[in-house]
């Protein structure tokens, strides 16, 4: 990986930070799949190869499906996603892209199906986190490589 700043060292303490939220979200109640499922959504949105490739290969690594992995950035036209990926989806879809989507009470009340409280906060981190990700990856110049 090339990257423009090494960030980790320049600053520490934020990079802790964030290496610390990164540890909260997967001690949350979010089961892992959905996880990377919305990692990977976001990352496609914001155009963030890196994290991409990054978070298709930990799918993978976890038995996700190349089908369900390929057809994500249309996630709404199939039917092989649960009720509950299909309400974290639509929530990051509309958190990623707050400016135009905002998140309605109806979506807030369909994620609410599925998800508690707690969850839905844990959801919410779980999203702006990758949304914080993916900007400091594209801000670095972070670029996904051959392996």
């Amino acid at each position: 990986m090339s990257q423009r700043v090494a960030y980790y060292d320049v600053a520490p303490d934020g990079m802790k930070i964030m290496m610390d939220m990164e540890k909260y979200t997967k001690t949350s109640k979010i089961h892992r799949t959905i996880r990377e499922l919305i990692k990977i959504r976001v990352s496609q949105i914001n155009g963030c190869a890196f994290c991409i490739d990054l978070h298709t290969a930990d799918a993978r690594k976890m038995g996700e499906t190349e089908q369900r992995i390929y057809c994500l950035n249309a996630w709404n036209e199939c039917t092989y996603y649960t009720p509950e990926e299909r309400a974290a989806l639509e929530l990051s879809e509309h958190i990623t892209l707050i400016p135009t989507k905002r998140v309605p009470e109806d979506l807030y009340q369909r994620v609410r199906e599925y998800f508690d409280e707690k969850q839905y906060v844990d959801l919410v981190l779980i999203i702006n986190q990758i949304n914080s990700w993916n900007r400091i990856s594209i801000a670095m110049g972070n670029t996904a490589t051959e392996k």
